[in-house]
């Protein structure tokens, strides 16, 4: 009778735990996804609005920014408040944000409505990997790292998609509105589901300086990266926006290593996991968004697919690894996360190497297989990686790693993009002799246009190949420890 009394608290307690992950997977896959999905709304928003397309992007911007400027600052709120907490507050900050956004009339109150968003998003991130963690901790983590890894791919890559099917056929605001039934669902289910957070009597106090120079470093630093190629690089704008970020940057580290209580806790970086993983998983994504900008140039530009093919098309990248993630995640419970890790990164490298080979030619078919690859190898990489990392911090401080991690990913993202771009105009003004954006130079210029490709894609080759021999540190740090123990 105990016996079966316990096998039911067992089976109770199992069943809680992956409807915590699933609420974690909702809000993770809606504060992804409102990055990319809102890109396709931005002729729609400017004409309905009586906006300039150039103002109408910090549509975007700001949201982007916003979260960039605040996840660590968010992560060390919830390592004084709770993570559960500060999550579902945030849960509910993002679906009131979506309705503001989905009500807006005018530019200026869509951009605040925006931010109020990325608030909520950077609280939803700061908190999803730490949440998991710690929930399956005793077992399953890597498997539940890959769920939620899968949503961060799936929301990252279906955005343009899903925008444009809502767009069509119910309007700019609905992108933003259908978010509204999803966060009152995740909002109240996280209220009862998530695991009560045990908060200490007594709190430090929080580093106001600390955030704010971080802050007005990392939008500086962002902000001048994202316009750089508009404005020169060699421009005044570029040359004081760096100048104001790296101070703002080295007076927040001074201040952080002589402050009591730092808002951003550097001795984490002493933990080779943790290091090793942000810098992998930060040139990861640097790689792998080079094909977001990249692919659909080839696509549409050289192979004269209409926008509806390409997005079928990359399409394939992030079905691929929703069904590798969880079974790469689900492996490194069993056997580790050193050779996955390492192995995806080799596979993306050679992804990047076989895309130098398509031709000014290519069925829908071959180029979506090309994509898989990347699903494939980022699957195998992103769910261990995870896992690896958040697995080698104390409890008490996975806030902050959650908070640092998710900001290595939305940090590599832009810098993945601004990186693709500069490098493909670099080129194509090398061999053309001229200087524009990616849509002045016409589809006449095929050859030109695929040797500028193939030098961003090689390049993408030589980033990954770097992460893959830094991974392959924990491979040997990892045989070297069974050595000493023996």
């Amino acid at each position: 009778m105990i016996r079966l009394i316990d096998e039911r608290k067992i089976e109770e307690k199992n069943g809680r735990k992956w409807l915590i992950l699933a609420n974690v997977s909702i809000g993770t896959f809606m504060s992804t996804l409102d990055g990319s999905i809102a890109n396709v709304a931005l002729p729609s928003i400017s004409s309905q609005l009586n906006a300039p397309l150039h103002e109408v992007q910090w549509v975007l911007t700001a949201y982007l920014l916003t979260i960039c400027a605040t996840l660590p600052i968010i992560g060390k709120f919830s390592d004084l408040f709770g993570r559960s907490r500060v999550y579902t507050i945030g849960l509910f900050i993002f679906t009131a944000g979506s309705l503001m956004c989905g009500l807006s009339h005018y530019l200026a109150t869509l951009i605040i409505s925006r931010i109020v968003q990325a608030i909520g998003a950077s609280c939803i991130m700061t908190n999803s990997q730490g949440i998991v963690a710690s929930t399956f901790a005793k077992g399953g983590r890597g498997k539940a790292m890959g769920i939620t890894g899968t949503m961060v791919s799936l929301g990252s890559l279906t955005g343009p998609g899903i925008g444009g099917l809502l767009i069509e056929h119910f309007g700019w605001a609905s992108i933003f509105l259908m978010n509204l039934p999803i966060g009152l669902i995740g909002f109240l289910a996280g209220w009862f589901i998530l695991p009560k957070d045990k908060i200490k009597e007594i709190h430090e106090p929080f580093d106001y300086l600390g955030s704010v120079l971080f802050m007005v470093g990392m939008i500086s630093f962002l902000y001048t990266l994202s316009n750089a190629e508009v404005q020169g690089w060699g421009s005044l704008f570029v040359k004081m926006g760096m100048i104001n970020a790296i101070c703002s940057f080295v007076f927040f580290f001074s201040w952080e290593r002589k402050t009591s209580f730092p808002m951003l806790d550097f001795s984490l970086y002493r933990i080779r996991a943790f290091a090793i993983g942000n810098i992998t998983a930060l040139l990861s994504f640097i790689a792998i968004f080079c094909t977001n900008v990249m692919m659909p140039i080839y696509m549409e530009n050289i192979l004269h697919y209409s926008p509806e093919l390409t997005g079928y098309t990359m399409m394939s990248y992030p079905l691929v690894m929703a069904v590798i993630a969880p079974i790469s995640g689900w492996l490194s419970d069993k056997f580790g996360s050193h050779f996955l890790t390492t192995g995806g990164l080799l596979i993306n490298a050679l992804g990047f190497g076989l895309l130098t080979t398509l031709t000014q030619s290519e069925s829908p078919w071959l180029v979506a297989l090309h994509l898989s690859l990347f699903g494939i190898g980022h699957g195998l990489f992103q769910s261990p990686n995870n896992s690896s990392v958040m697995g080698a911090v104390p409890i008490q401080k996975l806030g902050s790693a959650g908070g640092l991690n998710a900001l290595i990913r939305n940090v590599g993202m832009v810098l993945g993009t601004t990186f693709s771009v500069s490098l493909f105009s670099f080129r194509l003004h090398q061999l053309s002799g001229h200087l524009g954006s990616l849509s002045s130079h016409s589809t006449d210029q095929p050859e030109q246009m695929m040797n500028a490709l193939h030098v961003v894609f090689w390049a993408a080759f030589t980033i990954c190949l770097i992460g893959a021999i830094l991974s392959s540190l924990r491979i040997w740090t990892r045989i070297h420890a069974k050595k000493v123990a023996i």
